[in-house]
């Protein structure tokens, strides 16, 4: 299997995403999440969120966007066919609250051949609209060879 690495350190036009309370409502209900803070304005800043604020995860909402044309770049030279989902990394920072708006980054850190399989580590970077990072994740697909 030959990997393409001439795109590794490239990074891709940003994604922008306004989080709002009734996505943030919709993701904690059909996840089964109670906590009040995801809700109620009220409980949120009784916490000392700004507003309702996300759970953690929600940040798949907002940052796997940026990773589609990263992915799909012949630059990079992914093979669909073959491609399995490695695993994902969070490092979460300023919490993602109703009214942020979020711009995320894609840039390819990584792209190596370990047993003939192509391993594409992608990192996001999302910031709010006050430039303080709030999420930057580690997306890694592995290409089966053969």
């Amino acid at each position: 299997m030959a990997i393409k690495t001439d795109a590794v350190g490239k990074s891709w036009p940003s994604t922008t995403y306004q989080v709002s309370r009734e996505k943030i409502k919709e993701y904690a209900t059909v996840l089964g999440i109670e906590n009040p803070v995801h809700y109620d304005v009220g409980a949120a800043r009784e916490a000392g969120f700004r507003d309702v604020v996300a759970p953690p995860m929600f940040a798949v909402v907002y940052a796997m966007p940026s990773l589609g044309p990263a992915m799909f770049d012949p630059e990079v030279g992914i093979n669909f066919a073959r491609l399995v989902h490695g695993g994902q990394t969070f490092e979460w920072d300023e919490p993602a609250c109703s009214g942020d708006e979020i711009t995320t980054t894609a840039t390819l850190v990584s792209a190596t051949e370990k047993l003939d399989n192509g391993f594409y580590v992608f990192e996001t970077t999302s910031v709010n609209g006050a430039g303080a990072e709030v999420v930057r994740g580690t997306w890694t697909n592995i290409v089966r060879g053969g």
